[in-house]
Order: C-alpha cells, then structure tokens, then sequence
C-alpha cells in the first residue's frame, strides 16, 4: 500500500517510527512535515498528506501532531478527506468500516508508539464496509453542509 505520513514538530519521533514499521510490513512510504524537533507547523503538514491523498499518489494518510487534534481538524477542511482521531484499534476498525476514514490522525503525546502502531495496522487493514447504511452516510459526510 501507498502511504503518505506528515507530522508536525511534536508528532516527528512517532512519525519517524511510525514510517519504519510501515516500510518493514512493505508499504511505500511517502513523508511531509517536520524533518526534526525544530518547530514546524502542523496544516502545511496536514495538507501534504491530504493532497497526496487526493490526488493519488497515496492509498491513505496518517498525520500526527502533539495532541492529533489540530492535523485532524486541517484533514477534514478537504473535501473527500474522511480524517479520524483515533485512540484504539476499535476506533480505527470502526473509522475505515462505518465512515470510509482515508485518513488516520494520532497524537504522538497521547498515544503510547506501540498502540499507535497498532492503530495504524487496524486502520490499513480495516475495508470500508459498503452495505447501503454506510454509503448514504458517507455521501451526506462528502456533500458537507450548507
């Protein structure tokens, strides 16, 4: 699978272990955001993902940040970006499943590394569920509000 990380400076180090774990179960991986603890800010990363995303060059998107707050808030404001906080393998699981999540949001200071990883296996492994309930959902979510 094709994916695309970005973080901020306060989601790089779970980024960064994030994307080894990725390669090592053989998913490409493309990066955006911080290239170090030096600040940086979190949409310019949020929109790198998305818009690879978006446009292809990835199947689905992580973005991280302190709290997964702020880079989660950013995803959403792309049309066709389905963007989840996700806290447990269950939320994730339910994310891809019921909402057609393609983008997984993680805090790197309140997700412990190794449930984040799991998080992430959940989410790239979870197929959407496309029974008639989820995908009137869904074109509600992508028709957004007036």
């Amino acid at each position: 699978m094709r994916l695309a990380l970005g973080s901020d400076h306060a989601g790089y180090v779970l980024r960064a272990q994030l994307q080894v774990v990725a390669a090592a179960e053989g998913h490409s991986v493309l990066t955006f955001g911080a290239t170090s603890e030096e600040s940086f800010d979190y949409p310019i990363a949020a929109d790198g993902v998305c818009r690879s995303v978006l446009d292809g060059q990835a199947d689905l998107g992580i973005v991280i940040c302190g709290s997964g707050i702020g880079v989660s808030i950013r995803a959403n404001r792309y049309p066709g970006i389905r963007c989840a906080l996700c806290t447990s393998v269950q939320m994730a699981e339910l994310a891809r499943m019921h909402n057609h999540a393609n983008v997984l949001a993680l805090g790197q200071r309140t997700t412990d590394p190794e449930l984040a990883a799991e998080i992430m296996r959940a989410f790239l492994t979870t197929s959407p569920d496309h029974g008639e309930r989820h995908e009137r959902r869904i074109r509600q979510l992508d028709a957004g509000c007036s």
